[in-house]
């Protein structure tokens, strides 16, 4: 066990060290964004949280409520969310400057999620197709 690991109250991990919309970590003390819930939401509540937060231009937070999600709920919706998730990590990776991480994350989670949308698992109001082609237009952008 790594003694200088944040704990919460129950020794649970919980990161305190705060970080910057991009979600790198930054020395103690000084001002980052406002953390997101590590307990999973419910879905709607997941998929409006992490929309409104890419939009605030921070990609790595909605990947952090969508895998809270993905680990909480049923293993048939797994790919669902940890291809959100991927999406997510994808757009971390273009806004850091990172082009071939950026293309390699979001054709990870597109795939991911054109293999859940043809097995017809529940989509939660997400136009999955659309979700895909955005992905993909902006992976050809990252190259």
């Amino acid at each position: 066990m790594n003694a200088g690991r944040d704990r919460d109250d129950a020794g649970r991990p919980r990161q305190q060290r705060p970080r910057d919309a991009l979600g790198r970590p930054l020395p103690y003390g000084d001002a980052g964004v406002e953390p997101v819930p590590e307990e999973a939401l419910p879905p709607a509540e997941t998929i409006e949280t992490a929309r409104a937060l890419v939009h605030e231009g921070r990609p790595f937070a909605a990947h952090e409520v969508l895998e809270a999600r993905w680990k909480a709920g049923p293993d048939d919706e797994r790919d669902l969310w940890q291809g959100l998730a991927q999406l997510c990590v994808g757009l971390t990776h273009a806004a850091r400057g990172n082009a071939v991480g950026a293309d390699r994350l979001l054709e990870r989670g597109a795939s991911r999620l054109d293999a859940y949308a043809a097995r017809g698992g529940p989509t939660h109001g997400l136009d999955l197709a659309a979700t895909v082609g955005c992905a993909r237009k902006r992976a050809n952008r990252a190259e």
